[in-house]
């Protein structure tokens, strides 16, 4: 998937080293440090007990226990200082059994994609805090505790082992054939694992007597090579002579997939076999998990337009397939259905748009009957779970405003109440027993606060309240930041945020700085904390403001929040309707008393990236400047699940990849900057190699940053301060402006 900045800039502002801020003026600096980053829950997890959650300490050294009704810390589930046998200085990640008798703690953690990682796991004993490492046999990857918290698959160099607790530790290999950029066994492939946003494809049946996967045989997908150079911080002296090379298989848009299959091993017999799950030419296999009854997995398949879901039980002792139900919708199934479907004693509950926004739907126990459960007048975002005993449904929904978001709860006759009724932007973690949830809410001048209620709305406590980060926001002069919305010539209504200095004068001409990222079901204008170019409160935007700029962001047609008639008319057509959007919003803005018509650039990151090339080449010549980092410059170069969602495929659709950067280079207007990752495995450096050629064959000037080593979110040591100050630099230079 195409970055959205808010989610990936908040891990790396998180992580980074701290800083100090200068006085009362940011400098980029006091942004990249973290030091104003704000608190969050942090590895929260639900105990089964329904009374307490588990919660990783703030120096990554303990699981400690809390009570939900209390507060109060009962315990400490794991510390690495009170082990016994095995031994570890901290704890990256942890999975707990569905017992709660045993964790599986990770640590040494290797990132190889966006989501998937190698790491050392041990099985911690939480009785008699025995550690026991998973595997004496090299780092292991996604691995899943059975039902009955007896056992461990794992995957190691694209092969399945299984661990047996009561067997001694011992380790089973399950699949032989894994091969590094040929077969992948129970993960998924680099373009299932972005798209489909999962990082494991195993499962064990319901009973533990099976386990399940899915096999990627991607020997036909082409390679795409990454240039590896020694560069510093890391220093990588093995390519200290030569360049080194990172070779792996990408689909894309048009090209070979991966060829999936599903996959069942008998743990007693050690039997193998394929099972017979019927799979569309050319489909995916997005989803495979535990079932509801003895022998199940269930299983998802889509085609390869992404217009048509499927989802089968599968029986693993007879070796049956079982269709439960299709969910067929006009363009496109969105990837928030896979991830939100789940399976009652008596059903199943399935996201769909078919009434034009998201709802919930229950599904009966024969699949055949369905029954609307919610009715959110913005579409629902989230289902937190479904109480079997009550009836009730817990879900996230954007209730009042696209803009905003609500807890809700929902009960079997079809009432409906809000749980969290504070404007702005609200959501939860309940109770295995739905009794407590902690509800986490912020807006666009507040920092998160986090609180327990019981099921009755009380609150209990707070969990994070940022008070220190409150009293530092106090000393600085605060930037404004407003809400707004206009109608375009075409009569489209968008919505969109400011953020004003804040001595702001209404009497003076001040330049804008735009900001958008424009993607499909994208959000960036949302009454959140979160909001912003690079989220934080809009930090980046107020370090900009600072320097005399007004900072802007419309969500186009495209984006989400609006319902699938907005969100999907940009299909098969990515980036014309959502150019004219921005080229709008300029001249909107250039129309207000207390902007300089004369100085309005645009910029964005990846999607937002490849907006602001075609926003500068539209045909209207609004902006001055523009900085496009790490963009996309034509579908072609994408790969293929993201691209044929929106666009199918180059051969079926042609005309619409005909519209792109590359082909509009001569069209340009506005001095460019473009700055890319050389190491970006998600959008290749090819795109910006091959639209740079096109800008100087059409005797375009332009300038062009490339940040060695670096992958698509340009971080690490100094990088991202030297990013961020480039495009700050940049806009000051080009429009001609000092404060």
């Amino acid at each position: 998937m195409i970055m959205r900045n808010t989610a990936f800039v908040l891990f790396f502002l998180l992580s980074l080293a701290n800083g100090a801020w200068g006085g009362d003026t940011l400098s980029i600096r006091d942004i990249t440090s973290g030091n104003y980053a704000a608190e969050n829950l942090r590895s929260l997890a639900p105990l089964a007990d329904g009374e307490c959650f588990a919660q990783v300490s703030s120096q990554h050294d303990k699981i400690l226990k809390y009570r939900f009704d209390t507060g109060l810390q009962t315990g400490v589930i794991f510390d690495v200082a009170e082990t016994q046998g095995a031994s570890i200085q901290s704890l990256d990640n942890y999975k707990t059994s569905p017992d709660d008798r045993f964790i599986l703690v990770g640590t040494k953690s290797n990132r190889i994609y966006r989501r998937s990682f190698t790491a050392d796991y041990y099985i911690y004993n939480v009785e008699n805090r025995q550690l026991t490492p998973l595997s004496q046999n090299g780092a292991q990857q996604s691995p899943i505790w059975s039902p009955d918290s007896r056992k461990v698959a794992f995957v190691r160099d694209n092969n399945i082992f299984v661990v047996n607790i009561d067997e001694g530790m011992k380790e089973t290999q399950v699949t032989t054939d894994g091969k590094f950029n040929e077969v992948i066994n129970g993960i998924p492939d680099w373009v299932n694992e972005e798209e489909f946003g999962l990082s494991t494809s195993m499962a064990f049946t319901h009973d533990s007597q099976h386990l399940c996967w899915i096999r990627y045989d991607e020997t036909a997908v082409k390679t795409y090579a990454l240039q590896l150079f020694k560069g510093l911080a890391p220093e990588k002296q093995e390519n200290a002579d030569y360049p080194g090379r990172y070779a792996y298989k990408y689909p894309k848009a048009g090209q070979d997939n991966a060829v999936v299959s599903a996959w069942c091993h008998d743990l007693t017999s050690h039997a193998t076999r394929q099972l017979p799950l019927p799979l569309p030419h050319e489909g995916y296999i997005p989803r495979i998990f535990t079932g509801k009854t003895a022998g199940d997995v269930l299983l998802y398949t889509m085609n390869r337009h992404q217009d048509s879901l499927m989802v089968y039980r599968a029986d693993a002792a007879s070796q049956s397939c079982r269709l439960l139900f299709t969910e067929t919708v006009p363009k496109y199934v969105k990837e928030e259905v896979l991830s939100n479907i789940s399976f009652t004693k008596n059903g199943a509950l399935l996201l769909s748009e078919r009434d034009g926004f998201m709802q919930v739907y229950l599904i009966d126990q024969d699949y055949r009957r369905i029954k609307k459960l919610t009715n959110a007048r913005y579409g629902v975002t989230q289902v937190y779970g479904y109480d079997d005993k009550t009836g009730k449904l817990y879900f996230q929904a954007a209730g009042q405003s696209p803009l905003e978001r609500e807890v809700y709860v929902a009960d079997k006759r079809g009432k409906t109440s809000c749980l969290t009724p504070r404007k702005g932007w609200n959501s939860a973690v309940f109770s295995a027993d739905y009794k407590y949830y902690i509800a986490t809410w912020s807006d666009m001048n507040t920092p998160f606060e986090c609180d327990v209620f019981d099921i009755k709305g009380r609150k209990l406590r707070s969990v994070v309240d940022n008070a220190g980060l409150k009293q530092k926001l106090a000393g600085l002069d605060a930037p404004v930041k407003e809400l707004f919305s206009f109608t375009t010539s075409e009569g489209i209504s968008l919505n969109g945020w400011m953020v004003k200095p804040h001595d702001f004068d209404p009497t003076k001409k001040y330049p804008v700085v735009m900001f958008q990222y424009s993607g499909p079901g994208n959000q960036q204008v949302v009454n959140s904390w979160n909001f912003g170019s690079m989220g934080q409160g809009g930090i980046y935007d107020q370090y900009l403001t600072q320097q005399g700029f007004i900072v802007v962001c419309t969500d186009g047609r495209g984006t989400g929040g609006r319902g699938a008639e907005f969100e999907k008319c940009t299909y098969l057509q990515l980036g014309e309707l959502e150019a004219r959007d921005q080229v709008e919003t300029a001249l909107y803005l250039s129309r207000l008393p207390y902007v300089d018509s004369q100085r309005i650039g645009i910029w964005g990151w990846s999607y937002g990236g490849f907006c602001t090339l075609m926003s500068m080449s539209e045909g209207r010549g609004v902006f001055r400047a523009g900085v496009a980092v790490a963009p996309p410059t034509n579908w072609r170069f994408y790969d293929s699940i993201y691209t044929e969602r929106f666009m199918r495929t180059p051969q079926e659709n042609p005309d619409g990849y005909a519209v792109n950067p590359i082909v509009r280079a001569d069209r340009l207007h506005g001095a460019l900057l473009i700055c890319h990752g050389l190491a970006d495995d998600n959008v290749h450096p090819q795109n910006t190699f091959e639209y740079s050629e096109a800008l100087v064959q059409a005797d375009k000037d332009f300038k062009e940053l490339i940040y060695t080593n670096r992958n698509h979110s340009i971080y690490g040591a100094n990088t991202r301060n030297h990013l961020l100050r480039q495009i700050a630099e940049f806009f000051m230079d080009q429009m001609q402006y000092k404060p």
